[in-house]
């Protein structure tokens, strides 16, 4: 998995606290949408993995997004949607990732 594979990361990706991040963790967890297994480097440390449901949420929440940003493109236009999405990246920065995908796949979060 590219992206955050244990608390520590997450929470660091997310601007949260490990805290945060170890709630966010056991949740998705108990909705089988994230795993861990043993490091084969460090058998002390266990890394985070998306699972294959995980994998099938993300897929459909990128289709969900798709079809709401095409939606919005319809109602108000191809360039006042760009216009809107510009506007965003000023007031947040590029850190808060591309405006036109998920945020999980925008910071580098999928499998």
């Amino acid at each position: 998995m590219s992206g955050a594979d244990n608390a520590s990361d997450l929470g660091r990706r997310m601007e949260v606290t490990k805290q945060a991040a170890a709630k966010t963790i056991a949740a998705l967890e108990e909705r089988n949408y994230v795993a861990r297994e043993p490091d084969p480097a460090d058998k002390r440390r266990m890394r985070l993995y998306v699972t294959d449901h995980g994998l099938a949420m993300l897929r459909e929440g990128e289709v969900i997004f798709d079809k709401l940003r095409e939606q919005w493109e319809q109602q108000v236009g191809a360039g006042l949607l760009a216009q809107v999405e510009t506007t965003l990246r000023q007031l947040v920065g590029n850190s808060g990732g591309r405006l036109d995908m998920p945020a999980w796949i925008a910071r580098g979060l999928e499998a």
